[in-house]
């Protein structure tokens, strides 16, 4: 899609055509919009923590495995899975974060339909979200984390792969 696009279909009628509850309609449109956002900024966290949880659940289990000295080779089907988990959840916040820069273009082209643009207002502070100084992205924070769960799961396949190769290098198959 063009990207000016949305602008021209965000605003449908102009305020004369629409009648005299234009302004209060576009108000009550952006609170309800302004809630949608944030509803999916919950589901979002909801997704992490589940994902968190899944990932923190299988480290503890091969740890717990391995605690007992029954080192499997079979650990490189649960690092692959978990490998493929963390993909999947990385792609999770890809999807989220191109929802929420959609979400917030459109607040902005709504902001100016009223008398304050407070959310465009925060993102100019913020320096737009282009100078780290100012403000550090979410996302790129939170994309870290399935990175470093899949560089665990890693280290579990290549150790699982090397436990394969010691054990049949000393029953000398």
């Amino acid at each position: 899609m063009d990207e000016d696009k949305y602008k021209e279909i965000l605003v449908s009628n102009s305020e004369e055509s629409y009648g005299s509850s234009y302004k209060k309609d576009v108000l009550e449109l952006y609170k309800s919009y302004l809630e949608m956002t944030d509803r999916i900024s919950s589901r979002r966290q909801s997704a992490n923590a589940f994902f968190l949880t899944i990932n923190s659940a299988i480290i503890g289990l091969v740890s717990y495995v391995n605690l007992g000295n029954n080192a499997s080779g079979l650990y490189w089907v649960i690092g692959i899975a978990g490998i493929l988990i963390c993909f999947t959840w990385y792609r999770l916040i890809r999807s989220y974060k191109d929802m929420n820069t959609g979400k917030f273009l459109v607040i902005h082209e709504i902001e100016k339909l009223l008398p304050l643009a407070i959310y465009d207002s925060e993102w100019e502070v913020l320096g737009r979200g282009n100078d780290p100084k100012k403000y550090l992205p979410f996302t790129n924070v939170e994309l870290t984390v399935p990175l470093i769960f899949a560089g665990i799961h890693f280290f579990v396949i290549i150790f699982s792969i090397q436990w394969c190769n010691m054990t049949r290098y000393l029953s000398g198959q």
